[in-house]
């Protein structure tokens, strides 16, 4: 599905036009502005059919609505419009403006291809294995390889799209893992399932064990730290592997001690397009490119929450979204402190609500559960008009 661009109806349209917007963020039409779009209202897709919408990343959900937010440093306003007023209120403020809007638009309408190989028009479930001693919900569980073959069998068994493997504990506080230990950990279960043709993801920040992994038959890279081992970037590029690229404040071990941010959903969306092209510019593209704003690292609950609500704002970013809260102390936090094995209604509360927003991966526990959630959910949004 090509990219739609309402540049067309809103240029030419005269200054009355804007309407509401017509005195909102005067200041947009000077330096240092970011414009973003957070579709909001969402509708079935057959309201793109009939012309009276655009698709939220060429799945079930479509938009005619959504949330203007224009930023200068520390000043942030925002609005709710259509977008013919907020297309023609950016050619107001000028060419730049207007062709910023535009690329928000035309990444967020964009049709997403496969990834890893995954048609994303149905939520894919990405299955966790932790082959660790001391993950914050089932460190020790599947420690050795035996046993984390066996959990990987049976998630495949109930449903799960691709399994993430992975060989070091990144829980707030957490000490880290030599590449060697690491490598030792994963590398007979990224094997075993690659051999089945599963599709495999390793889960590490280290460009070392990424190779190790690759070259044993993973699909793709899941790395917490968003690729910033020096030598991430190249050899991703060099493999031409998809790759998971998660936000993360700090280092596992510090990222919970007072993590601070002056807008928590647009300045994981800055940092996340900060990476994105690094890697376009590294020959990396974007079907092979997911993002993840990284739920509960280096974040406080209301940074969380207001990452959550701006879900769909992720898809400006111009590919696939990835959603990791399964289990996290957040729900435990709103809830009565559950342990993390008892948070299974929270973990589906809050991945429905991100599919609600249009998310195309959900990184989960519990799959049987997850699966039966997703399939209630697709026969409430159908892809196409029953």
């Amino acid at each position: 599905m090509p990219p739609i661009s309402m540049t067309s109806t809103a240029k030419p349209a005269p200054k009355s036009a804007a309407g509401s917007l017509a005195s909102f963020a005067p200041w947009a039409g000077e330096g240092g502005v970011r414009v973003y779009l957070r579709p909001v209202g969402l509708l079935p897709i057959a309201a793109w059919s009939a012309g009276a919408a655009v698709p939220l990343a060429g799945g079930r959900f479509s938009f005619a609505t959504a949330q203007l937010i224009v930023r200068q440093g520390a000043r942030i306003e925002r609005a709710f419009a259509p977008l013919t007023e907020i297309m023609a209120w950016g050619w107001e403020r000028g060419t730049a403006v207007a062709q910023s809007l535009d690329k928000r638009l035309g990444a967020l309408t964009r049709g997403r291809a496969p990834f890893a190989g995954l048609d994303l028009g149905r939520p894919r479930i990405m299955a966790i294995v932790n082959v660790t001693p001391d993950s914050f919900s089932d460190g020790g569980d599947f420690f050795d390889a035996g046993t984390a073959i066996a959990h990987g069998e049976a998630m495949l068994e109930a449903g799960a799209d691709l399994l993430d493997v992975g060989g070091e504990s990144t829980r707030p506080g957490s000490a880290p893992v030599s590449p060697e230990e690491e490598e030792a950990r994963v590398l007979p279960v990224v094997r075993h399932f690659a051999a089945k043709g599963a599709v495999v993801s390793v889960d590490t920040r280290h460009a070392r064990v990424m190779r190790a992994a690759l070259d044993a038959g993973a699909a793709l890279i899941n790395d917490v730290a968003g690729l910033r081992d020096p030598g991430a970037l190249p050899l991703v590029a060099e493999k031409a592997a998809p790759v998971v690229v998660m936000h993360m404040r700090g280092e596992p071990g510090t990222m919970q001690q007072n993590p601070t941010y002056e807008d928590a959903a647009l300045d994981v969306f800055d940092w996340l397009e900060e990476r994105v092209e690094a890697c376009l510019a590294t020959g990396v593209p974007l079907e092979r490119i997911a993002v993840d704003p990284g739920i509960g690292f280096g974040k406080t609950v209301e940074h969380n929450l207001d990452i959550l609500r701006h879900t769909a704002l992720y898809h400006g970013l111009g590919c696939a979204l990835l959603i990791g809260l399964s289990r996290k102390t957040l729900i435990g936090k709103l809830s009565r402190s559950e342990p993390p094995k008892e948070r299974l209604p929270g973990s589906l509360a809050g991945g429905l609500e991100t599919l609600n927003q249009g998310a195309q991966i959900l990184r989960v526990h519990d799959v049987p559960q997850t699966v039966q959630a997703r399939a209630v959910w697709e026969g409430l949004h159908p892809a196409r008009v029953p």
